[in-house]
């Protein structure tokens, strides 16, 4: 259909209104301000009354809207012409707890996170003890003092040395120049030149339980400045280790498991390192009072330990020195003079390995089982397995050790002897045939208790 034509005489458009004055420029980046209109009379009134009651804090009240006058239509709004608009959210009364101030933050304060808005801000205050601190020891748990003078259940004051792994005080013995080069960064290095002792590991550990700081420390040790060629593990592997078993007195380990797999016992083992190992052991434990049998009893791999690398708690150390320093006071009471010379003496250091080592050190790191079973017995332990150590088995030596706990377990000589054949051809094939003429003797073991 062809659209209607316009009538001839039609009335001018109005008159289009002037353009308001053009803004100049911002600088770039800046947004511009849309023009507002003139506020009326009653708007004006508002806005004073806003300006009185406006907060002491400064901030701007919220100033309601002026309303449009009646009969009048709304105008459009920049929006809806196709313009960008800022416009002006009403700000939230100031909330009291959220504006409160904080107290003040040191350089090694704690932040509390920021609350979400409208809750009220609970802090904790945390004070961390430096772990130099004379007065707190350099491993105590204290105490600070609240803001305000009084505990509550949301003004909890904690002091903490270290993180929970780093509680552990783990010393690192040395006592030669050139060994500090080897020392463990993670461990304390502890200089024992000065320190000349028979006893060695044990007397560092006596002197080393009478400081108030290692006291204090929940678990310590101290190992020897091999200890990670040994076992394999750094301070951080040992640390997580003892981390990851929480709850322990005694964390131990055994850097060399072929023992676990070849011998009984860790005495019998001695035998093919000390001269004359055996007989001096026996001696000790006659005037010590310990029983003999030990020398000649089937451990479990479990039970075998070696080199004194122990990390105790207070439970272990205060039962396990006296108990230590006991057998040595009483063989040294009542053993033979001559046989007391042997014992002081490097005789048990033939190969040179040791430094000159007297028989003591030999002697406790192998006390450790016989301990448990009676003075330490219901300590809690823990064996700490040694991966990279575990990782030189070959498979005999697996099923030899597994077959020697097999027969402790159900205390099967028939089980024990096929353990000792397998033990002596093994042998006899890696270490060979003037070794086994030696040692086999002494070693192979016929009358025997399961310990």
């Amino acid at each position: 259909m062809p659209s209607p034509k316009k009538p001839a005489n039609t009335a001018k458009p109005a008159a289009t209104p002037a353009a308001p004055p053009v803004a100049k420029p911002r600088p770039s980046g800046a947004r511009a301000a849309t023009p507002a209109p003139a506020p009326s009379p009653a708007a004006r009134a508002a806005s004073a009354s806003a300006r009185a009651a406006r907060p002491a804090d400064g901030r701007k009240a919220a100033t309601p809207a002026p309303a449009a006058p009646a009969g009048r239509k709304k105008a459009a709004t920049p929006a809806a012409r196709g313009k960008t608009a800022r416009t002006t959210q009403p700000t939230a009364a100031p909330n009291p707890a959220a504006a409160a101030p904080l107290p003040p933050s040191g350089p090694m304060a704690l932040a509390a996170p920021t609350p979400p808005a409208g809750r009220t801000r609970r802090v904790a205050h945390v004070a961390i003890v430096p772990p130099g601190r004379a007065e707190a020891g350099p491993l105590a748990v204290a105490a600070a003092p609240s803001r305000a003078g009084r505990r509550g259940p949301h003004a909890v004051e904690v002091a903490l040395p270290h993180a929970p792994e780093q509680a552990v005080a783990l010393y690192q013995i040395h006592f030669q120049p050139e060994q500090r080069r080897n020392l463990d960064p993670g461990f304390i290095p502890l200089d024992n030149a000065h320190h000349p002792d028979p006893l060695r590991e044990f007397a560092v550990f006596e002197r080393l339980a009478r400081e108030e700081g290692t006291r204090l420390a929940p678990l310590w040790g101290a190992l020897s400045w091999r200890f990670g060629a040994k076992t394999g593990l750094d301070s951080r592997a040992l640390r997580a280790a003892i981390a990851a078993q929480p709850g322990h007195d005694l964390y131990y380990c055994n850097p060399y498991p072929e023992n676990e797999a070849l011998y009984i016992n860790s005495w019998q083992q001695g035998v093919t390192a000390h001269p004359a190992f055996l007989e001096l052991c026996a001696a000790v434990f006659e005037a010590a009072g310990l029983p003999v049998a030990e020398l000649h009893g089937v451990r479990p791999a479990q039970a075998m330990s070696a080199c004194n690398y122990f990390v105790g708690g207070p439970a272990f150390w205060q039962r396990y020195l006296p108990w230590v320093r006991q057998v040595v006071d009483g063989t040294r009471a009542r053993v033979a003079p001559s046989v007391l010379d042997i014992l002081d003496s490097s005789l048990s250091d033939p190969r040179q390995r040791h430094a000159g080592s007297s028989y003591w050190p030999f002697i406790i790191e192998r006390l450790l089982p016989l301990f448990l079973d009676g003075e330490g017995k219901g300590l809690k332990t823990h064996k700490i397995a040694l991966p990279a150590c575990e990782a030189k088995l070959n498979a005999h030596l697996r099923h030899l050790r597994e077959m020697k706990d097999v027969a402790h377990r159900t205390h099967s000589r028939w089980l024990y002897a096929c353990w000792l054949n397998y033990r002596n051809l093994y042998l006899l094939q890696t270490a060979g045939s003037d070794w086994c003429r030696q040692y086999l003797p002494q070693i192979n073991v016929t009358e025997l208790d399961f310990l």
